[in-house]
């Protein structure tokens, strides 16, 4: 398995160049600024290991005040390679959130390296407003999306921006992004090294 500082270094880049980058999420900026997004690497490999780990996940977000812990990344690279394996894993996901009575509470975001939406081909550029260096599930107060949607009212809006932004951006240049997303990446992890 990749080491959990190398993924999370790697997701953190993919963050604050294409999300924030991109403005996909007008809220994603603030939290990450405050430090107050949790990154979670699972080790699992099968979903039964990351559905405990999920569960395990959901307990801390809930319990942890919200000015330490906004929401959660929860990264797992090692399982749910598969798109189709892993978009079934979400009515799991949702499962558990009924069984913890966190319906109302939590939701999950879904990313992953092939994130494809519904009716849409693979190739389709607005599939890579989804798309991450890794699978993960994303775990998000709904208290707090509520309060940010409040504050910044275009919920539906954004999604719809997001696609113009991605038809504007086009498959070569969103290639070419993701693609600068891993020389930055390395490029730390050099300098981090103390390579030049």
């Amino acid at each position: 398995m990749a080491r959990t500082d190398e993924v999370i270094a790697m997701t953190v880049v993919w963050l604050e160049r294409v999300v924030i980058g991109l403005n996909l999420c007008p809220f994603a900026k603030a939290v990450h600024v405050k430090n107050q997004i949790r990154y979670a690497v699972s080790e699992a490999r099968k979903s039964e290991s990351l559905l405990a780990d999920l569960k395990k996940e959901l307990s801390l977000l809930v319990e942890t005040p919200r000015e330490r812990i906004e929401s959660t990344l929860l990264i797992h690279p090692e399982a749910l390679i598969d798109f189709e394996t892993y978009n079934h894993f979400l009515d799991l996901c949702k499962l558990l959130l009924e069984e913890m009575n966190l319906l109302g509470v939590v939701q999950i975001a879904s990313f992953h390296p092939d994130y494809q939406f519904a009716e849409t081909s693979y190739d389709d550029v607005t599939n890579c407003t989804n798309r991450s260096p890794y699978p993960m599930l994303h775990l998000l107060r709904e208290e707090s999306v509520a309060r940010a949607t409040d504050a910044y009212p275009i919920g539906d809006e954004i999604y719809q921006r997001n696609m113009a932004t991605m038809n504007a951006m086009g498959h070569e240049n969103m290639k070419a992004l993701m693609g600068a997303v891993t020389e930055s990446f390395r490029a730390r992890n050099r300098a981090d090294d103390g390579v030049d």
